[in-house]
């Protein structure tokens, strides 16, 4: 009889081997099970905090797009605005007049307040915003003939008045505990009852200026301001930040200068911000002259800060178009500049675009440069040049931030909410721009 063979496979060896090799597949399906969780789960993680952050912000700031006004009957006395009739030799005189005293004695007789009860007469007063002598003061210097008569006018209330109707003051506790008192609680739900009371959509955080007042304050210079600053910094660093690129690109010979170079541009978008604020402080206004507080100074800081983010970009923009674009250009006869200006340069803008726009919408959320030339100054009017002294978004956001009234967590939370949707609108378009203009190789 002949012994049978055995097989490899039935071999002690070859079975060792083959559950070697079931073992260290399974290891390295187990493996990339394990990365793909990780993946998964910082994934998650980085959304869960982006959802509480946008979930806190706009909780806080919802309410600040909203302004509780009392609406009521205001008799332009000409006994308080214009007492001796001189307003036709002196318009001045309109300028100077008690308006405040319109406004509470309006709120009073529709409460049916006494007009000697002083006490009460303080009380409705603090409901009133004290903004109402510049609104009160701007109808009549428009229009003098409303002295004399009635009319319907919608008076901001003040900040705490404001605060309570909203349910951001606690009125269950005690009196002594919040400054909205007893009196004032059953007013304001007497004027709301007669529909006199109610919230409207407030404008005024779109347009008004800097102010003490909660109630009155809004973004408008703030948003002049940052608009003078972006044009800045798109008129001088797209054109600069693309001529820099093209030269290193296509231009430069590949020396030790040029990689010196290179190395210092690539540093320069490491740099903190707030060293360029304080090369802005010394160069511009130090040794310059500009103006604290001024958009152009803000617009030359953020410039500089911007130009390595758009060299970058610039740069990588140019090296991604194929060098077949390059060589048939010059095969066909043009020149070093036509091929660039002419093919490479168009090819690339989807990219230098994208890396403008980021560049951009990274300078309007900067602050720390901007706190260091002096824009936290107080700025209830508009700027009419670069010169004039204003205010920047974020920096109004930083000032909001470090007041103590209630009212202006609501209004910091709200410029959160418009700068935020600044900064989604110029990212969604440079998505956008990528998109359409982008071609594939």
């Amino acid at each position: 009889m002949t012994d049978a063979v055995s097989s490899p496979a039935s071999t002690p060896s070859a079975k060792a081997s083959t559950n070697r090799r079931d073992i260290g597949i399974k290891r390295r399906y187990a493996a990339e099970r394990r990365f793909r969780a990780y993946g998964v789960a910082a994934i998650s993680f980085g959304l869960i905090f982006l959802a509480l952050l946008l979930w806190s912000v706009i909780g806080k700031g919802y309410t600040a797009f909203q302004q509780t006004m009392i609406t009521v009957p205001v008799e332009f006395s000409e006994q308080v605005i214009d007492p001796n009739n001189e307003r036709a030799q002196d318009p001045a005189k309109l300028m100077t007049a008690n308006y405040p005293i319109l406004a509470r004695d309006a709120v009073a007789k529709v409460l049916g307040i006494a007009p000697d009860n002083r006490a009460d007469l303080r009380a409705v007063n603090a409901m009133i915003s004290d903004s109402v002598r510049t609104q009160l003061r701007d109808i009549v210097t428009k229009d003098p003939s409303v002295i004399g008569t009635t009319r319907n006018v919608s008076l901001l209330a003040a900040g705490d008045i404001d605060s309570a109707y909203k349910g951001q003051i606690d009125l269950s506790v005690a009196e002594a505990s919040r400054k909205v008192k007893d009196n004032q609680v059953g007013w304001m739900n007497q004027l709301a009852e007669a529909g006199q009371l109610a919230k409207h959509f407030n404008t005024g955080i779109f347009f008004n200026g800097a102010s003490s007042r909660p109630e009155a304050s809004g973004v408008g210079v703030a948003l002049i301001g940052s608009f003078y600053m972006m044009l800045i910094v798109l008129v001088l660093s797209l054109p600069i930040g693309v001529a820099a690129s093209i030269y290193l690109e296509e231009f430069a010979p590949k020396n030790r200068f040029t990689d010196l170079i290179e190395v210092n541009i690539n540093n320069l978008a490491a740099v903190p911000s707030i060293v360029y604020g304080l090369l802005g402080l010394s160069v511009f206004i130090n040794f310059m002259g500009f103006p604290r507080s001024a958009s152009i100074v803000g617009g030359l800081v953020l410039t500089l800060m911007t130009l390595p983010t758009i060299i970058i970009a610039t740069r990588a923009a140019l090296k991604a178009v194929p060098p077949s674009i390059r060589a048939a250009a010059l095969g066909l006869g043009a020149s070093k500049m036509q091929t660039i200006f002419h093919h490479v340069l168009p090819l690339a803008m989807p990219g230098i675009l994208t890396g403008t726009i980021i560049g951009l919408a990274h300078a309007l959320g900067e602050t720390a440069p901007l706190l260091l030339i002096g824009m936290v100054a107080f700025v209830a009017n508009y700027p009419t040049t670069p010169m004039d002294p204003a205010t920047a978004l974020p920096v109004q956001i930083y000032m909001w931030a470090n007041e103590a009234e209630r009212a202006f967590v609501e209004r910091t939370s709200g410029a959160i909410i418009i700068l935020l949707l600044f900064l989604i609108v110029m990212n969604v378009g440079a998505i956008l721009l990528r998109r359409r203009f982008e071609r594939r190789w």
